[in-house]
């Protein structure tokens, strides 16, 4: 018997470059996303909330470097130009409030004080109390809402009531009468320091109910979830459930009503600083300038428009921001 002409030849074994490359693919393929990627990616396809952020963290460096940065523009926020002033209206000389190379957004009325100088510098109060309040009010509103929602009963009865009192309570009155009445030193601060403390805590105390009330509900449907539930039947405390299995997952909405807060927090500081008992002069403030150019408007314009803009920025910024978060980080609500 012959043997036959072509024997089957046996297939090549893959190399180990093309073994490695295959698992690499594989793994690849299986490569799980976290919950924070998912929404960053999503984040970043909302070009309106990305310009937003940036503004916001533009801000935010202007305010910190405020002081290097005047230095380096050559003016000082309280020092006085009154040979830029014409003595006969108070106005600023030269056309559009006094805009020169030396004094970009041009003078205040009266003194001449450099209003780029001094909008750098007045948001640095904004952006303090807009943060800080919305940390007090946050802190406060997660754990009276966390508790309210998780313990229910008494508990839940007490908290809510207490958060349906504040909501109905005149809070931009209490805080004018507050900080009429307080003293220029207090806890070591002074002047507009005391002043700036005091609207920190008034405004955050006043704003907890509004995420109080945002957590509570949110607690009332995942303390039901099936992952409470075993954890209860392996027996896990109550405060091991509240801060280990619930609040992880309240840190998306409690994220998303912060930057919707903060804006909130800078619109009712300017408003206080319009109304006279925000922070005291020479202390800058952008509330404070747009009150002063009341008296101006009609002769110097740009003085009460500079500020105004300042603030239509910034809050848009911050309100464009916070709902590309929420819908980042909640896509089943977006618009």
């Amino acid at each position: 018997m012959t043997a036959p002409l072509h024997e089957p030849t046996a297939e090549a074994a893959p190399s180990a470059a093309e073994e490695a490359a295959v698992a690499t693919a594989g793994e690849k393929a299986v490569q799980g996303r976290s919950l924070g990627r998912i929404a960053w990616e999503r984040l970043k396809r909302d070009k309106l909330a990305l310009t937003g952020g940036i503004v916001v963290l533009v801000l935010v460096v202007v305010a910190l470097l405020a002081p290097v940065i005047t230095s380096l523009y050559g003016q000082d926020p309280d020092v006085y130009h009154e040979s830029l002033i014409d003595p006969l209206f108070s106005t600023p000389k030269g056309s559009l409030g006094g805009i020169s190379g030396d004094h970009w957004l041009g003078v205040e009325p009266v003194n001449g004080r450099d209003i780029f100088a001094r909008i750098l510098y007045g948001a640095r109060i904004s952006l303090l109390v807009g943060f800080l309040s919305a940390i007090v009010a946050v802190v406060l509103g997660t754990i009276l809402g966390i508790l309210a929602g998780f313990f229910g009963g008494w508990v839940d009865s007490i908290i809510s009531r207490v958060m349906d009192g504040l909501l109905a309570f005149p809070q931009l009155l209490f805080i004018i009468a507050l900080v009429s009445v307080m003293p220029n030193e207090m806890l070591g601060l002074s002047g507009s320091s005391v002043r700036v403390f005091v609207m920190i805590l008034v405004i955050g105390f006043f704003g907890w109910p509004y995420i109080g009330r945002v957590v509570r509900g949110q607690t009332l449907s995942l303390r039901e979830r099936e992952y409470v539930e075993a954890a209860r039947s392996l027996g896990a405390g109550r405060f091991y459930i509240l801060f280990k299995e619930l609040l992880p997952n309240l840190v998306a909405p409690i994220i998303v009503y912060t930057t919707m807060m903060i804006p909130t927090n800078i619109l009712t500081e300017a408003a206080l600083s319009f109304l006279g008992v925000g922070v005291k002069p020479p202390t800058s403030s952008w509330g404070q300038m747009l009150s002063t150019a009341i008296d101006y408007y009609d002769s110097d314009p740009m003085y009460m428009v500079v500020p105004g803009v300042a603030i239509f920025i910034t809050v848009l910024a911050f309100n464009l921001f916070g709902d590309g978060v929420r819908d980042a980080l909640d896509p089943k609500g977006s618009r």
